[in-house]
């Protein structure tokens, strides 16, 4: 393929060389001459391991060159992609201005250009940026709609400093967002070589995972750096304890708890989280990340209030009062928090959870109930279908299968508020049901 390749940073020069070597015909463009003239001479703009002898090598076989003129670059390729930078604005907001100004280049020679043109923007930007500015500001310029004269679509790199080339041939995966499937292909086609997964998506959920990934990414450093002081103050061997943690791959290194849903609680999770601060805090040891974890907790159970209260509707069904499916488990649980705030705002309630009913009767969970949360015990009802017929409102609190068939149910004026997502992923185009986070 014919590619122009705008910016020639780090994301650029690596690109504009990996393509290359690849076999395109690539052209680079930037602003600044002295980069331009540095890539034309075979020389890197910037410092990366391979990158030198890669531009060298592809600069004198023909398949690399340099300019600053966007309208030549634009005329004589056939996909374009944005690598600009989008540093952060002195208030922490994200800088726009080198990418709407490559956008809004790239759309005045379109207006001139009779073949279709694919724009691939590759700079981070964030959640409905494409949708609500750069298309906007492309049709504006260029007079043409998406689909007819120019394909439009969001690819982000996963690319690390210092083995970027590596990362470029062995990414986790390749993410393309795109409004039509037609021009996803076509940026697609460029990493036909790559034996890695490909995903298609919209250009929101592309433009996310970009965030998702980097700010996990940081969270794991910031999580290994606390549990490292945490250790030292206690005279314990962090490298030795992370590399263990590192080993469980069913829980700690997986999918596991990385489904959006309902808050933790339970017997262990809380208890462990607050001595472990605790502990630290006889120490001295500052511990802001972990410090947080129990707050955040806390502000996603007043979500799921605020979410109910809203509606305006005062009888409630909960399906679910123990922490997780399949247990009698009532201690921490969110679900009793929940069910404790919603009765002091004056809501009427009727519970159901088959296993804290039969904890009641067996005595498994019963000295808890009837110690500690007496109130709610007169609460739970035996059948599923009394609660159905109470509520104008149900909540599904936990995943027990039980309740997966809760659309078919349900009454049809009912509002349904899944704090799990266990209905199917056609619940959401489904009337009266809300998600706590989706």
């Amino acid at each position: 393929m014919k590619l122009s390749i705008f910016g020639l940073g780090y994301v650029g020069t690596v690109t504009s060389a990996c393509f290359a070597r690849d076999g395109h015909e690539v052209i680079g463009v930037d602003i600044n001459p002295q980069k331009v003239a540095l890539l034309n001479d075979g020389k890197s703009p910037i410092v990366e391991e391979e990158i030198g002898e890669m531009v060298m090598e592809n600069v004198r076989a023909g398949r690399l060159r340099a300019t600053t003129d966007v309208h030549g670059a634009i005329m004589n390729t056939d996909l374009s992609l944005i690598c600009v930078g989008t540093p952060s604005n002195g208030n922490g907001s994200l800088s726009l201005h080198s990418v709407i100004s490559v956008c809004r280049s790239i759309a005045q020679v379109l207006r001139q250009k009779k073949e279709y043109h694919v724009i691939v923007l590759r700079s981070t930007v964030l959640p409905g940026t494409v949708n609500r500015i750069i298309l906007p500001l492309m049709e504006q310029e260029s007079g043409k709609k998406l689909g007819q004269g120019f394909g439009l679509c969001f690819n982000p790199e996963f690319l690390r400093e210092g083995t970027s080339v590596k990362d470029f041939y062995a990414p986790p995966f390749t993410l393309i967002g795109a409004r039509d499937r037609a021009t996803a292909e076509r940026a697609q086609e460029l990493y036909k070589g790559l034996d890695a997964p490909l995903y298609l998506t919209n250009l929101e959920v592309a433009e996310t995972i970009k965030y998702a990934c980097n700010t996990y990414h940081a969270l794991k450093i910031a999580f290994a750096n606390e549990m490292g002081a945490y250790c030292k103050a206690l005279g314990i061997d962090s490298h030795q304890v992370m590399e263990i943690f590192t080993t469980d791959t069913k829980l700690n290194i997986s999918k596991a708890y990385l489904r959006p849903g309902f808050a933790f609680g339970g017997s262990c999770l809380p208890k462990d989280l607050r001595a472990l601060l605790y502990e630290a805090k006889i120490h001295d040891v500052a511990l802001p990340v972990m410090q947080s974890i129990l707050a955040s907790n806390d502000i996603h159970i007043q979500r799921a209030v605020e979410l109910i209260t809203g509606l305006r509707k005062k009888k409630v069904g909960l399906l679910g009062l123990s922490f997780k499916a399949g247990t009698d488990d009532l201690r921490e649980s969110p679900l009793v928090k929940l069910t404790e705030t919603l009765l002091g705002k004056g809501y009427e309630l009727r519970i159901y959870d088959h296993d804290v009913s039969l904890a009641r009767l067996t005595g498994a969970n019963k000295e808890y109930i009837e110690k500690e949360i007496p109130h709610l015990s007169c609460l739970l009802h035996k059948s599923l279908e009394e609660v159905i017929n109470f509520a104008e409102i149900l909540i599904i609190g936990n995943s027990n299968p039980e309740f997966a068939q809760i659309l078919e149910r349900r009454h049809p004026d009912q509002i349904i508020v899944d704090l799990v997502r266990i209905l199917p992923d056609n619940g959401a185009s489904q009337p009266n049901y809300l998600g706590i986070c989706w």
